[in-house]
């Protein structure tokens, strides 16, 4: 299975245990009674940072007419949760990852957030094995036929917000998860977006980012928009 996953990535990995890492979820980890740090929580972290550079130096690039605010929107649009969960899809990532059976059983394979953050676990890891430019390849075989219409198609709320709350003033929206609920691979979040010390809105969310994003929805409802 590692074999044809690398194929539709284009990349073959030099330490097979990286991808094995990239693709194993907290549930998996949970049930086998693993160690925490086997599961690709951290790669999904690092793979994060790696895919926003690779995208901001792709849009700087491609667009070399574009404003700054504008550039932002079409960074979020491309490296969003329902963005990436749709690439891992084309990827057929969820037939390799590792789930518990207990997620599994519940549609793991098809949920947004582990099919985004798997895919960012992979960026993570392919960063590890074969460096910047390996991972810049990857990435853009995969983001650029979508760069110019995903900007589109994805609504960013945050961005929104953000441009709303600018027009009449500098200090940006900020986001705070107060509350997270349930075992380490069922976890809920709830985010609250607050402006100057007033609470906005509230949202709910399987991880964090859509939490967020569910938040500054509500904020924006609230704002009439």
């Amino acid at each position: 299975m590692s074999d044809e996953l690398q194929t539709r990535l284009g990349y073959t990995f030099k330490r097979h245990n990286l991808l094995r890492h990239a693709i194993t979820h907290a549930s998996f980890v949970h049930e086998q009674k693993l160690s925490t740090s086997e599961s690709n929580e951290r790669l999904e972290f690092l793979g994060d940072a790696v895919l926003e550079l690779c995208i901001s130096d792709f849009l700087y690039h491609r667009y070399p007419d574009m404003p700054e605010g504008d550039l932002t929107k079409r960074r979020a649009s491309l490296v969003c949760e329902p963005s990436l969960a749709g690439l891992a899809r084309g990827l057929k990532l969820g037939n390799f990852l590792l789930l518990g059976q207990g997620e599994a059983q519940e549609g793991g394979r098809e949920k947004d957030s582990i099919l985004s953050d798997a895919l960012e676990s992979i960026f993570g890891a392919v960063f590890l094995d074969g460096g910047l430019e390996e991972v810049r390849h990857v990435i853009l075989s995969l983001f650029e036929p979508i760069a110019d219409k995903s900007a589109k198609q994805v609504k960013d709320h945050k961005s929104t917000l953000q441009e709303i709350l600018q027009r009449n003033s500098h200090e940006t929206a900020a986001y705070e998860i107060i509350r997270e609920e349930g075992p380490p691979h069922l976890k809920t979040f709830t985010a609250q977006a607050s402006h100057q010390g007033k609470i906005l809105g509230t949202g709910v969310g399987g991880s964090k980012k859509t939490a967020e994003q569910a938040a500054a929805k509500m904020a924006l409802e609230g704002l009439g928009v």
